[in-house]
């Protein structure tokens, strides 16, 4: 059933608003798309911060023109499932590659990164990065090695006298 005008500025605004908001965005193309791998996309993209909706070209493309985003939807292939993420800029690529792994039914086209438009190879080199929280913990990791290196010198200096201390006293005791 066609939209009315007002529902589709509904749509545009909504688009709009999650364009403003967003750290990163990706296009998939849909066909086939049943309401099972409607639930169980919505359900992941809500655990990780993502919001998914699928709209028409050319309202996608006046959300864009609105912000100011240089993307050209008309130029993607079928329907278009749009994942915006918030917290993380690689979870809206990394849920959709997710997605088009197991279900045939999805193909990436592009996305959007700090304002700039991406295609779907690039989406997918940012679907490989590692989380914000992965990196985070690395980093700690990194920062914490030299210290747990220092503390475990210092305690085989500690380890080798109580040796050496445990050989004198058994030399004596015989």
């Amino acid at each position: 059933m066609a939209k009315s005008r007002k529902e589709k500025e509904a749509i545009v605004a909504n688009l709009t608003e999650m364009f403003r908001d967003m750290k990163a965005a990706a296009f998939s193309s849909i066909s086939g798309y049943t309401m099972a791998q409607s639930d169980e996309l919505r359900v992941t993209a809500a655990e990780q911060n993502v919001k998914v909706m699928i709209a028409k070209k050319t309202l996608i493309a006046a959300a864009a023109k609105e912000v100011g985003l240089d993307i050209d939807p008309a130029s993607y292939e079928g329907s278009i499932l749009t994942a915006v993420s918030f917290g993380d800029e690689v979870a809206a690529a990394k849920l959709l590659k997710d997605f088009e792994k197991k279900n045939e039914a999805f193909k990436l086209v592009a996305g959007i990164l700090e304002g700039k438009g991406l295609s779907a190879e690039e989406v997918s080199k940012l679907a490989s990065l590692p989380s914000k929280e992965q990196l985070l913990s690395q980093l700690v990791g990194s920062l914490n090695a030299p210290i747990s290196g220092f503390v475990n010198v210092l305690a085989g200096n500690l380890r080798g006298l109580v040796t050496v201390l445990d050989a004198i006293k058994e030399q004596k005791t015989a």
